[in-house]
């Protein structure tokens, strides 16, 4: 079933909140010990995974930082936590605990992105993330992912028509030998396109399971295809988390647009991926997901393709209406609208299959609705009629010094910035920063990379509007200081 908005939040109040964080007990190293019947990764990284899951909560920085100076590298700590918790974080319900998976990708580009002397800020923080979050998983189900039941995996030839049949039945037992199967000899972007299929299905769990997709896809572009089968499999229990009776035996709110889209992208014109990118079309798709269904935006999305419209024009709506819903109601599922709106794009750009590229583009059209009655934000200002701020010479220390208190006028400021030529590089590097000195949640670090990444996509005019509404998900200098930070530099 699709999570009310009471249910989403009775749910995030428990363990998505990081203010709650310090409330659990940090886990002991019998607690943490690797089960007998875990799975186990490959020998040149296991025992640094180990190592993260054995190391309570208080001394893993520090310790941490010892090895660090005896050699390991940031690419091997990425790896080991991401493995780590691949293992020991149940991906159900996905989101919440499972952010421990979810945020790595998103620490690792920040860490990319920061001057040396903080390049290491953003993976202690999600390292403590996750120890936090695996002592969540010890009090609520303990789960460990078992090693694959060697005679369910199919045979790579055949493994990839096994997983889609899998995949459309609900049936885990059989997608997780035929996810071990694909990891074992099946060509990566055939998997690739599989997966963002499914990944785009279905609105449960608002947007998380595209997110999956698209993080876990980054994450096994840098850690290497040969720890792929427990991430693969990994994902396809993720993709086949639904509440209640199996989806095949009913008609559930959360798989409509789905259902609908598959035939619908039939419709779409053959040359759909040419045509013009012009801001009316934009302006056209941003006012039907103002105040439409979700079918009216998936047919309008058609609509204008078919009249000649690229696909561009179109994405640049979808963009600007993730990050309307912020401004106007800037809560857990606004911010979801703009980091699914991430990941779709994302995977739609990388992926190969021409009816599946059809069916995510019209399911971002279809979810954006959604994203608008959970966030409860049909009303309220209207991005592409925003006005910036009247003061001349508005700097970045002022943007960022009314963020917490006033994020109105804060984006109003930021669109006066950019709209006089301010360097839009300096307020993503001032954000970041910001993000990883003060961020005490992974939706910061989700969110900014997301948003940070899309920036790059869209044309100047709209870019700025798309940056300034930003501000309503960011950090600000007044917004309190991460704990994380004076133990990071300790350690190192």
């Amino acid at each position: 079933m699709r999570f009310t908005r009471r249910e989403f939040m009775e749910l995030s109040a428990f363990s998505g909140a990081g203010s709650l964080l310090g409330l659990f007990p940090s886990a002991t190293a019998e607690e943490a010990l690797v089960k007998p019947e875990a799975v186990r990764f490959r020998p040149e990284i296991e025992p640094l995974v180990r190592f993260l899951e054995e190391t309570s909560r208080e001394r893993l920085l520090g310790e941490m930082g010892t090895k660090i100076k005896g050699g390991t590298t940031c690419q091997d700590v990425i790896t080991a936590l991401f493995l780590a918790g691949i293992r020991n974080i149940q991906p159900r319900p996905v989101g919440f605990n499972f952010h421990a998976v979810l945020v790595v990708n998103s620490a690792y580009k920040a860490s990319l992105n920061s001057r040396d002397a903080d390049r290491w800020l953003p993976v202690f923080w999600a390292l403590d993330h996750f120890k936090a979050r695996q002592v969540q998983d010890f009090g609520q189900a303990d789960w460990t992912m078992e090693p694959v039941k060697e005679p369910t995996v199919i045979a790579t030839d055949k493994a990839a028509s096994a997983f889609e049949a899998a995949m459309n039945d609900w049936d885990l037992e059989k997608a997780d030998g035929a996810a071990a199967g694909m990891a074992r000899g099946t060509g990566t972007q055939r998997i690739f396109d599989l997966l963002c299929r499914y990944g785009a299905r279905d609105y449960r769990y608002i947007g998380h399971k595209a997110i999956y997709v698209a993080n876990g896809w980054r994450r096994l572009q840098t850690i290497g295809w040969q720890h792929a089968e427990p991430v693969l499999r990994s994902l396809a229990y993720a993709l086949l988390a639904y509440q209640g009776e199996i989806p095949l035996s009913r008609e559930a709110m959360a798989d409509r647009s789905g259902k609908a889209n598959l035939q619908r992208l039939k419709e779409i014109r053959d040359s759909w991926l040419s045509g013009t990118r012009d801001n009316a079309v934009t302006r056209d798709m941003l006012a039907t997901i103002r105040s439409g269904t979700w079918d009216d935006a998936s047919r309008k999305a058609v609509e204008l393709l078919n009249r000649g419209s690229g696909p561009h024009a179109l994405w640049d709506g979808f963009f600007l209406a993730s990050s309307e819903l912020l401004m106007r109601r800037a809560n857990i599922f606004s911010l979801h609208a703009c980091t699914t709106i991430n990941a779709l794009h994302y995977s739609w750009l990388h992926c190969s299959d021409d009816e599946t590229r059809r069916f995510m583009l019209l399911q971002a059209a279809s979810f954006l609705p959604y994203f608008r009655e959970d966030a409860e934000a049909k009303g309220g200002v209207e991005i592409d009629g925003l006005e910036p701020w009247m003061e001349k010479d508005v700097g970045l220390e002022s943007i960022f010094s009314d963020l917490t208190k006033d994020p109105q006028q804060a984006s109003r400021k930021a669109l006066a910035y950019l709209q006089a030529g301010g360097d839009a590089r300096a307020f993503t590097d001032t954000a970041q920063r910001l993000v990883y000195l003060k961020g005490d949640d992974a939706h910061d670090y989700k969110f900014s990379a997301a948003v940070f990444e899309d920036l790059q996509f869209l044309p100047p005019g709209t870019r700025d509007r798309f940056l300034a509404a930003s501000v309503f998900a960011l950090k600000g200098t007044a917004a309190p200081d991460s704990q994380i930070v004076a133990r990071t530099r300790a350690a190192l």
